[in-house]
């Protein structure tokens, strides 16, 4: 795919290989990133996504060697560069390169670099999804307050579990059995009128583009209930949608073998969120 990447003051077209088997981030994972979209010019909620890599290095024992306005400036240009018509992933990262001792990273060994890359948007056409056997950790026992690089291994189970009943992607459940997000973004459901969606309990990321809906729905007039979801409740949903970065927003049309139709809120959150995007200013 196409590309261009910053690393160390230089950018390239070609992957940097910076790691080895002794770094830390090889060995041990010590990699946070966020994941950003340029799409067509427009790079919505970018300073966000900026802000959220330097709290998650942060949450993950790492000494951010840059600032968010640093990455974003960075990640501007990048986009620049990759042309006005583009769809792009943005993915700023900080890893660990030493340890202390066998295990404990080395804050001051902190390292950066930038990914810009050719990611055209997934159809609007949904997807497949059923219920998947793995959970979401609490943050006692997972750095669940950083989108760290090893939360996602888990995610992975999930979507392989998925993909063996024939479905696209899983929905997870939190340590306590209720319902907590898609193994790949952030869940929602309709019933009887009312759009429903996981309250935040620290078990997942609370999405910046989750943010952003709940922002437009509550400017459409639309309520949103953020509560406890039981997994039972998907099962007489009268539509499922997730939001996310990588592909905004998308609908479920198939759940556990139930065939759903695209809804009425599902189109909705998309059309709000489009119109959204483009009122905002193109990267220059």
């Amino acid at each position: 795919m196409a590309g261009v990447f910053w690393y160390d003051g230089t950018w390239m077209t070609e992957e940097p290989k910076i790691l080895g088997p002794m770094d830390h981030a090889f060995w041990l994972g010590s990699v946070i990133f966020d994941g950003a979209r340029a799409i067509k010019g427009w790079a919505p909620d970018l300073d966000r996504h900026c802000a959220r890599v330097v709290a998650s290095a942060h949450a993950m024992l790492m000494k951010p060697t840059k600032t968010a306005a640093e990455i974003e400036a960075l990640c501007r240009e990048g986009i620049r560069r990759m042309g006005p018509e583009a769809e792009l992933y943005v993915r700023p990262m900080f890893f660990i390169r030493k340890g202390l001792g066998a295990a404990r990273p080395d804050p001051d060994s902190t390292d950066f670099i930038l990914s810009i890359y050719d990611s055209p948007l997934p159809k609007w056409a949904g997807f497949s999804a059923v219920m998947a056997p793995f959970r979401r950790p609490t943050p006692e026992m997972a750095p669940t307050d950083a989108k760290a690089a090893c939360l996602y291994p888990n995610g992975a189970r999930a979507s392989s579990f998925a993909a063996t009943q024939g479905a696209d992607n899983a929905v997870m459940c939190d340590a306590m059995g209720h319902v907590a997000e898609f193994a790949s973004a952030n869940i929602w459901f309709a019933k009887d009128g009312k759009v429903i969606t996981p309250a935040v309990n620290h078990t997942f990321l609370n999405g910046i583009t989750r943010q952003r809906v709940i922002a437009l729905f509550k400017d459409a007039g639309v309520a949103v209930e953020e509560r406890t979801v039981k997994a039972p409740e998907l099962d007489t949903a009268d539509e499922i949608f997730s939001t996310g970065n990588y592909a905004k927003v998308q609908p479920c049309t198939r759940y556990n073998g139930r065939d759903m139709q695209i809804g009425r809120f599902a189109t909705q959150a998309r059309d709000m969120y489009w119109r959204w995007m483009e009122g905002q200013t193109k990267v220059a």
